[in-house]
């Protein structure tokens, strides 16, 4: 990679020295921090409600799960990023193999140690759901073989996964016979194994993912430009997908499974409309939330401003937020169960292998605003940890700090 031009703000991380963009590491840490809206809005609200129904949600309960789904898109994108900026201080061979080795451990992560403590409380595993790290580790060993060909290797390939991954749709798992298992891990989602004393469900599959972290990687040529020329270019960009987002969207041809309709009411008819497909990400999805996100990463080249040197500290840490909050939230919500009725079970327990993997108690659900007050709350006290973890990833050269 050529030589990163004057313009972005600059750091080393302590972990083995890596160069780290401000513009990154504050997006990123800005979509960790909206991340967990949607977690606290899933162990404190009415998770039975659908909120991005258009039929039955309302403007509050639909927007505040719509910003959130910014947050997957972009962590892998930076991911893709990050990785090709690596290479100012690794062989492409080392690039591969710390990829791999990520990759299974973040694997390792989702299904294991975030499932017991930041999902459910319990080793039953009567219900496994390989959720965001499950993906993000097979997309960082798929980008850990695409990284050994040319530059223009994973554009190409990253383009065509995000493009026409869509075209697949119509193909059902059991099409594939015993190669099924395969087929709802690369690109159906759904059950892998149905029960019925327990369930594993693939909430990520990952053809798309791996599209979209292998475009984050090519993009990353843009940080050898000139400041201007890049951000001209990130801007441009960031308002094309935008553009062509509606226009995809509003074709009502291709890219999303489930095409928008006319409702009743015409808020309804707009949540139709941005209520994309996530499970998996379909095109319209992706060029919905990575449009903007790009756009920002350009406004940031400016600098940080003072407001959102917080969210700077966090995107320094993203993995440990990540198991962290999980945990503080899951925890917070076993305590707010005692304090309220007197018992926790619920909180352990597994309603049906279908379901969101915890009991809520009769009349648990908050209203929700006060999932916003919990939320605020949440962050403020994670702030102080990823301070103390940020420091010591600066202080310390251990090499498995630089895999958390």
């Amino acid at each position: 990679m050529t030589e990163l031009a004057a313009g972005p703000a600059l750091a080393r991380s302590g972990a083995g020295d890596r160069l780290r963009l401000e513009s990154v590491d504050v997006l990123r840490g800005i979509v960790m921090i909206i991340m967990a809206l949607d977690h606290v809005r899933d162990f404190f609200g009415n998770y039975a409600v659908n909120p991005t129904d258009p039929a039955t949600t309302t403007a509050g309960l639909f927007f505040t799960r719509w910003i959130t789904h910014f947050c997957a898109p972009t962590f892998f994108l930076l991911t893709g990023v990050g990785s090709r900026l690596s290479l100012k201080n690794k062989s492409t061979a080392e690039l591969s193999r710390f990829l791999v080795t990520r990759g299974l451990w973040l694997v390792f992560l989702d299904a294991v140690v975030v499932r017991c403590l930041g999902m459910q409380f319990n080793f039953d595993y009567r219900v496994t759901i390989l959720n965001v790290l499950w993906a993000l580790g097979w997309s960082m060993v798929g980008l850990s073989v695409l990284v050994r060909f040319s530059a223009k290797v994973p554009l190409i390939v990253g383009v065509i996964l995000v493009l026409g991954h869509n075209l697949l749709d119509g193909i059902p798992a059991q099409a594939f016979g015993a190669l099924a298992p395969l087929w709802t891990v690369l690109h159906a989602g759904g059950f892998l194994l149905p029960g019925p004393e327990h369930t594993v469900l693939v909430g990520y599959p990952v053809i798309p993912w791996v599209g979209v972290t292998a475009v984050g990687y090519s993009l990353a040529e843009v940080y050898g430009w000139d400041a201007e020329r890049r951000r001209s270019y990130l801007l441009k960009l960031g308002l094309g997908l935008i553009v062509a987002f509606v226009v995809v969207r509003g074709a009502n041809i291709y890219g999303d499974p489930q095409p928008w309709k006319a409702q009743e009411t015409s808020l309804q008819t707009l949540f139709s409309f941005f209520n994309t497909s996530k499970y998996p990400p379909s095109l319209a999805f992706l060029l919905m939330t990575l449009g903007p996100s790009i756009w920002v990463l350009a406004l940031l080249e400016r600098g940080t401003p003072n407001r959102l040197r917080p969210a700077l500290t966090i995107g320094r840490v993203p993995l440990f937020y990540f198991v962290v909050h999980l945990t503080l939230i899951h925890a917070l919500a076993v305590l707010a169960c005692h304090l309220r009725y007197g018992e926790i079970h619920w909180m352990f327990e597994s309603p049906s292998l279908d379901k969101y993997p915890f009991t809520q108690p009769p009349g648990w659900p908050l209203s929700l605003p006060l999932v916003y007050l919990w939320w605020i709350g949440v962050v403020v006290l994670l702030y102080p940890l990823c301070v103390w973890f940020s420091g010591l990833k600066q202080r310390r050269r251990d090499w498995w700090l630089s895999y958390l």
